[in-house]
């Protein structure tokens, strides 16, 4: 297992990695790199075992559904790097039990592949929504055939591929990408049915940084996003090398969806972990801000809290029903049920901007206008703003702002935007949700128990 030290260490690879425009070479330099960064090295340290042959239990497949279940917690304490590379460990092995009996050549590739990471400690990045170009035309109707990601060229020993994935977290920091089609491929697609494992390091390999790190300004204006913020990418592959060994499907058009399929499953999964999570910590702000304001006795303030709770409940009733209703793959290895797991991401996704809409009316306007934190540092300004911003002799200036900015920076600012668009977006939009749901819902018993209210079923 690696060290934190060592982590950093491995990360000096040659990798291209660029922040507006500029190849950063040391990202210990670059505060908006530098926080994820040592939050990764953090979690490698958290997890280290000198143990030899030890490696990092939260990369071990679940065996039974309370394994699983245990799993929760975890996920949303642990780095966002460590979660997502065991997303993508689980979704290569569930991937393997689906191709079992369509494409079983992969499958020793990819066990090999799984031990192999776990042994070397390293951190994956899913690699699956490609630039996609004219959303109506097919992969290979394209005016550029690089629109999504496909093998230019197959060699003895591997394959060589050129295009572009879109919205990756963390891809500066991991040390392999695991691409994967990002939806079914039909006859004369072949090319685009690829799915591997590509060092960050690779020749050809380019990542683009993006992210909702405060750029400047008091961190305590900022007490979630300063010491809690991931970049996003694109990840370019001009023209690049793949081993044999690290290639799990290859041209297989009829079978490309398999590890989107699976990755979508572990993605909203952990999505739901986090919505579960989340909705709880805004109904507290929630109660906080209004008890602050004075309002939490007002019935319609009590209504909306109230709304919030029902709405954290349900999902957490959504993320039990996920857990309780198990499958296990034919080697034993526990996953999620899909529409419960996507049943309950729709839920949170759909509802959680009337989440945060109950809260800015609870809270009022000053969750974007409030005093900086340091103004209340001037012995000349704190005493008149503890006077106006506070609201009574337990309520004071400086403890409502500090609501006020956690409010706005968690729901009204870079931070709140990324968290809209990302719990709308991850692991598929709303409609692939309502698709995997439309699949997996039992409608002749609906149908069935419809005619029978009816009197039209015979019985």
């Amino acid at each position: 297992m690696l060290t934190g030290r060592q982590y950093k260490e491995s990360l000096k690879d040659g990798r291209k990695v660029y922040f507006e425009g500029r190849l950063i070479e040391d990202f210990g330099s670059e505060p908006a790199l530098a926080i994820p960064l040592q939050a990764i090295a953090d979690g490698y340290d958290k997890y280290y075992s000198a143990e030899p042959g030890a490696v990092n239990p939260l990369t071990i497949a679940p065996r039974s559904a309370e394994e699983l279940r245990e799993r929760i917690p975890v996920i949303t304490e642990m780095d966002l790097l460590l979660n997502v590379t065991y997303q993508s460990l689980m979704t290569l092995l569930v991937a393997a039990g689906r191709l079992e009996d369509h494409a079983p050549e992969f499958i020793p590739r990819i066990k090999a592949y799984v031990e192999d990471a776990r042994r070397r400690d390293i951190r994956i990045t899913e690699c699956i929504t490609d630039a996609k170009g004219d959303r109506s035309l097919a992969p290979a109707k394209q005016s550029d055939p690089d629109a999504y990601v496909r093998v230019v060229g197959r060699r003895p020993d591997g394959v060589v591929i050129r295009g572009a994935k879109l919205h990756i977290t963390a891809a500066a920091f991991g040390h392999d990408l695991l691409v994967m089609p990002t939806k079914s491929m039909k006859p004369g697609e072949e090319d685009y049915a690829i799915a591997c494992a590509v060092p960050v390091g690779s020749p050809g390999v380019y990542v683009t940084n993006t992210t909702y790190h405060p750029r400047a300004g008091d961190p305590r204006d900022y007490p979630v996003s300063s010491r809690a913020s991931v970049p996003d990418s694109v990840v370019i592959f001009d023209d690049v090398f793949v081993p044999t060994e690290r290639v799990f499907l290859d041209g297989q058009a009829a079978y490309a969806a398999v590890f989107a399929h699976s990755l979508g499953l572990w993605e909203r999964l952990g999505g739901v972990s986090f919505m579960v999570t989340q909705a709880d910590e805004l109904v507290g702000l929630a109660s906080l801000i209004a008890e602050a304001n004075g309002l939490s006795r007002v019935p319609h303030v009590r209504e909306k809290i109230d709304e919030m709770m029902i709405h954290a409940t349900l999902l957490r009733a959504g993320l039990e029903a996920a857990l309780l209703h198990a499958h296990a793959t034919p080697e034993g290895y526990y996953y999620p049920d899909d529409m419960y797991t996507n049943v309950a991401k729709y839920h949170g996704a759909a509802n959680f901007a009337t989440m945060v809409r109950y809260l800015h009316d609870i809270a009022g306007g000053a969750v974007v206008t409030a005093p900086s934190m340091s103004d209340f540092d001037n012995p000349e300004l704190r005493p008149l703003l503890e006077k106006y911003m506070g609201t009574g002799p337990d309520i004071t200036g400086e403890y409502r702002s500090r609501l006020f900015h956690a409010i706005r920076d968690l729901t009204a600012d870079a931070f709140g935007g990324w968290h809209h668009v990302t719990n709308l977006q991850s692991g598929g939009g709303l409609f692939a949700q309502k698709l995997v749901t439309r699949k997996n819902y039992d409608i002749e018993r609906a149908r069935a128990l419809a005619l029978k209210a009816a009197g039209l079923s015979g019985a």
